[in-house]
């Protein structure tokens, strides 16, 4: 016989559990609704997360409606190097060797990349498509995930923002394009899959999770200096050589990020760097417009270094006012120079609004494209003036021996409280 004061108990257990899940199913519905693709890209993935399905179901399928798309990319590459001169002849050379040999040499490269477009553009990163050492690609090939390989050959690539294009054309079993997330959106801790060719082992899968945000990471160029990239995202999942340009993707397969390296140290493990797919969808639609290398960053570049006024600076160029922002150094024949921008001149305005500060002066200027004129209110040794200035592009490497010095800094590398727009 049931007791009659279990039955209440046991009903609104039900209900309850019935709201819940209707609940659950209207949350996962549309926690993804913000995913939007790359121009011309078809909404090839349209995945809706379910209710009572695990996160490893989850992964699984993502994996499996994505991995398709993503493709190996493989080189032929002629160059030339250096083999240094016989140690035997060092102590003749005064420990240097001799000059060395030079030699040409043929090899192969491979890296990762994934089809963003339906007429067969394949997004990579850049470094993929420059060889080393000056070295020239004179085959390219992007193998699918069926088998098939089929010749390929670059559109475009920018080096700063170390994005690159490259295109199949009348490939007729093309597999869908993949989407881009909206990364703004990514939240710390949320899952994050990479797929790629590491090491030449074909469809690879790693997990981890999306560690920080806006992370950088320097990344050395052929001719000693270094390639700051900024704003890049870390994640826990393994990201290996080979690794470069696959997807970084989400659970339910949207692009969250392209893989582009990991920390190199023995002290270091599961810290790996992507470039938001905000950041890939913007390059990609400035590539596809404007094919070719693109040595810059596609933001504005007047050419100077900035300082914050202090009382120091002040006295030391004269100036008696309390707003603005200091020219401290000058970059040769850029727009700035060009201008007759000089050391210990002060910007008032910009575009007719007062700045009285580098951070906000700075990411004004940087939030503009290049070819893109904008109107300074200067003070300059007592006289005010107004020049209109027609914005570069901020290159990809700055040379600091190429730099006019200002007040408070001499020639050289500017401190930590300078920014260069």
């Amino acid at each position: 016989m049931v007791n009659n004061r279990i039955l209440p108990t046991v009903i609104i257990g039900l209900v309850g559990a019935v709201i819940g899940s209707f609940l659950m199913m209207l949350y996962s519905s549309s926690h993804y609704g913000h995913a939007t693709g790359v121009d011309r890209t078809p909404p090839a993935v349209a995945a809706v997360p379910l209710s009572g399905v695990s996160d490893q179901d989850r992964i699984v399928s993502a994996v499996k409606r994505t991995k398709g798309s993503v493709v190996a990319i493989t080189e032929e590459v002629n160059g030339q190097q250096v083999i240094p001169a016989d140690p035997f002849f060092q102590q003749f050379f005064g420990g240097q060797g001799g000059p060395g040999i030079v030699q040409p040499y043929r090899a192969q490269a491979s890296g990762s990349g994934f089809v963003v477009d339906d007429r067969g553009d394949i997004v990579t990163n850049a470094h993929v498509l420059q060889p080393p050492n000056g070295g020239k690609v004179t085959k390219l090939m992007v193998v699918f995930a069926n088998g098939d390989r089929v010749p390929a050959h670059v559109i475009a690539y920018n080096l700063a923002a170390d994005v690159g294009l490259l295109r199949v054309d009348h490939y007729g079993k093309l597999p869908p394009p993949l989407q881009l997330a909206d990364s703004s959106k990514l939240e710390q801790g949320q899952w994050a899959i990479a797929i790629g060719e590491p090491l030449q082992l074909q469809q690879t899968v790693t997990v981890g999770v999306v560690s920080a945000f806006n992370r950088s990471e320097p990344i050395p160029t052929e001719n000693g200096g270094e390639i700051d990239f900024k704003g890049l995202l870390q994640t826990s999942a393994p990201i290996n050589p080979g690794n470069s340009g696959g997807p970084l993707i989400d659970m339910d397969g949207y692009v969250i990020g392209m893989n582009q390296s990991t920390v190199k140290s023995a002290y270091a493990q599961g810290i790996g760097f992507a470039i938001p797919s905000n950041t890939v969808r913007n390059v990609v639609g400035s590539l596809q417009r404007n094919p070719g290398a693109h040595q810059g960053t596609d933001t504005g570049f007047l050419g100077i270094y900035m300082a914050d006024l202090t009382s120091g600076i002040k006295n030391q160029i004269g100036y008696n006012g309390s707003d603005g922002v200091a020219v401290q150094q000058v970059f040769s024949g850029s727009p700035a120079d060009q201008a007759g921008i000089q050391p210990g001149d002060v910007i008032l305005q910009a575009d007719g609004k007062e700045y009285g500060n580098i951070k906000d002066l700075h990411n004004y200027i940087a939030s503009k494209k290049p070819g893109d004129t904008i109107r300074l209110n200067v003070w300059s040794q007592g006289m005010k003036k107004f020049v209109a200035i027609k914005l570069g592009e901020t290159p990809a490497e700055q040379p600091v021996s190429q730099q006019q010095g200002g007040p408070g800094q001499g020639q050289g590398q500017p401190p930590e409280d300078q920014q260069q727009p």
